[in-house]
């Protein structure tokens, strides 16, 4: 029987898991329900966070963009 770690379980709800993965997952959670528990909690957050709506603060992203261009015209003069 495998071992799931929280990484695991999240790429298996993110459906970034191989085909042989996704297989293994899937009969792990049927079988141990400790494991299927935990996977419940990470897919209910999932859905809330899809839920919320939310927009950063124009200053914030303003910061952002001007942090990328500085990094890119400090990349540029090494170049």
């Amino acid at each position: 029987m495998h071992s799931f770690t929280s990484e695991d379980l999240l790429q298996y709800l993110y459906k970034e898991t191989s085909t042989d993965k996704t297989a293994a997952i899937k009969a792990a959670l049927a079988a141990d329900w400790s494991l299927r528990e935990k996977f419940e909690l990470m897919k209910g957050a999932h859905q809330q966070l899809d839920e919320i709506k939310y927009s950063p603060r124009k200053q914030s992203i303003d910061n952002i963009l001007q942090y990328a261009e500085k990094a890119m015209e400090e990349l540029s003069t090494q170049a």
